[in-house]
């Protein structure tokens, strides 16, 4: 019910919005992810400073799955603006696996990375993804970057995520939950630091633990290329200690290919010029560099955004 509901939520909201690049004014749907993701935080961010700082704008952050139903919304007019991983990213803009089409999106920057999180709940013997097997574990929801992550983490593992584990696909929200209730062992989460909803069960639940993920980063870069790489987490961020490694996967923030030239132009310069602003919502804004953001292949930049980066040198 609370899926159908939060569903419903989004629909009013792109509603409301009805795509709007280009009229007398721009009503702008950011499509983000789950409330406790930093996708909906830095996207709410975001919306504040497009209506702030584009004439005749209004800009809303609205509740989705997240890159895969980001990447549906934008190519079917129903958001204008959206958050997605760099390999769900790549398959879109490929016509390759969640898209059995090329889809029709271009992208404004890349904005910063996002880590693979394995949690695993208190009691739960496991040491590595391998050791998943046999184990109720949520994947993330359908039509999420995470999914497509955890999956190929399994794959990557020796696993197969439709019969070697108890798959349940669950937000980040209600993959906490479920922690807490006791109901799966583990979860997959593929997000910036710090994540609100790790950092809520860290604090209830100081004894959970996150998998090292190195063992599987190269058989993921041999079957899905060079978009993975080795990130480490400071433990700290959720105020427990060591470090590990893990899986590393760039953000994007991309657009119908069609958008006004102007516009896209005018999200951009505002996405860098109100950066300090930003940050003070999700310190991950801090990754905000106009060289860095122009790394977005194989999604081509939309010209509005090429023509912000040439103009900034």
């Amino acid at each position: 019910m609370k899926r159908i509901l939060a569903l419903l939520g989004v629909a009013v909201l792109i509603a409301g919005c009805g795509g709007g690049a280009g009229g007398s004014g721009n009503r702008l749907s950011i499509a983000t992810g789950g409330t406790t993701g930093v996708y909906y935080v830095y996207g709410g961010g975001l919306a504040r400073q497009l209506s702030a700082n584009i004439a005749n704008t209004q800009a809303t952050a609205s509740v989705t799955s997240a890159s895969i139903e980001n990447i549906k919304l934008l190519a079917t007019g129903k958001a204008d603006i959206g958050f997605s991983q760099s390999d769900t990213a790549a398959d879109a803009v490929n016509g390759t696996g969640s898209f059995t089409e090329k889809q029709p999106v271009k992208a404004l920057a890349r904005i910063y990375d996002n880590y693979a999180h394995v949690v695993v709940a208190p009691g739960i013997a496991a040491e590595k993804v391998a050791d998943l097997k046999g184990r109720t574990v949520s994947l993330g929801p359908p039509n999420s970057g995470t999914q497509v992550v955890a999956r190929r983490m399994l794959e990557a593992a020796g696993l197969n995520p439709d019969s070697d584990i108890s798959k349940q696909q669950l937000s980040i929200n209600e993959s906490v939950q479920a922690v807490k209730d006791g109901t799966i062992d583990a979860f997959f989460w593929v997000g910036g630091l710090p994540t609100a909803g790790v950092v809520d069960l860290a604090t209830t639940r100081s004894d959970m633990k996150m998998l090292d993920t190195a063992d599987v980063l190269a058989k993921m870069q041999a079957e899905h290329g060079e978009q993975y790489v080795g990130l480490d987490i400071d433990m700290s961020v959720y105020k427990l200690d060591g470090t590990i490694k893990t899986v590393g996967i760039a953000n994007v923030l991309l657009v119908p290919d069609k958008m006004n030239e102007q516009l896209a132009f005018d999200i951009t310069r505002t996405l860098f010029e109100k950066k300090a602003e930003l940050v003070a919502v999700h310190p991950e804004a801090n990754k905000l560099d106009p060289a860095l953001a122009q790394q977005v292949q194989p999604v081509a930049l939309h010209p509005g955004a090429a023509r912000y980066f040439k103009e900034k040198g």
